[in-house]
């Protein structure tokens, strides 16, 4: 049921964490460093956790401590939105490949319950929305495409809600 102006389900369904997420290659163990590395993303306080080695699922968590906790005790909504912010896009360009530009378009996210613990997301990108992809677009053309992700807590309550719009073209 949406009851929100920006259509997010405000009574979301409960969302189990994935118990045995796809395995993770050498070179995506040296981008999901690379990524807890990077200033920008550093400074939200959040982690990358796994990323698929085919870039199909990763996972990051938003850990409530100082650097995450606002004035009145819970997890920074600038936190929640910079974890995240650039994870779909980053997904969407390693499975599509340099024949496709993609950049983040809009983002609404729905604060649903406060967050007084660690926080995580899981973000799947299907064989399928790719392959829809590819097959809808040719040279030169471009589409926008929406993703939704949650944020939950390690029992699966959902805490926020963001649906991303992301742009997409093909170059050749």
């Amino acid at each position: 049921m949406s009851d929100s102006p920006t259509g997010v389900d405000r009574d979301p369904d409960p969302r189990p964490l994935r118990e045995d997420p796809p395995a993770e290659s050498r070179r995506t163990r040296l981008w999901r460093l690379g990524f807890n590395l990077m200033p920008a993303y550093r400074g939200t306080g959040a982690r990358v956790d796994h990323i698929a080695a085919d870039w199909r699922y990763v996972r990051i968590r938003v850990p409530l401590n100082w650097r995450t906790r606002n004035a009145v005790g819970t997890v920074f909504g600038g936190s929640i939105y910079g974890a995240i912010d650039p994870v779909y896009m980053m997904m969407l360009r390693r499975v599509l490949g340099d024949r496709f530009t993609v950049w983040d378009k809009s983002a609404a996210l729905e604060f649903i319950e406060p967050g007084r613990d660690t926080l995580y997301a899981e973000f799947d990108l299907s064989t399928r929305e790719t392959a829809a992809i590819r097959e809808a677009l040719g040279p030169g053309e471009s589409t926008d495409r929406e993703y939704l992700v949650s944020l939950v807590d390690e029992g699966g309550e959902v805490h926020a809600a963001c649906e991303k719009t992301l742009y997409v073209r093909r170059d050749e």
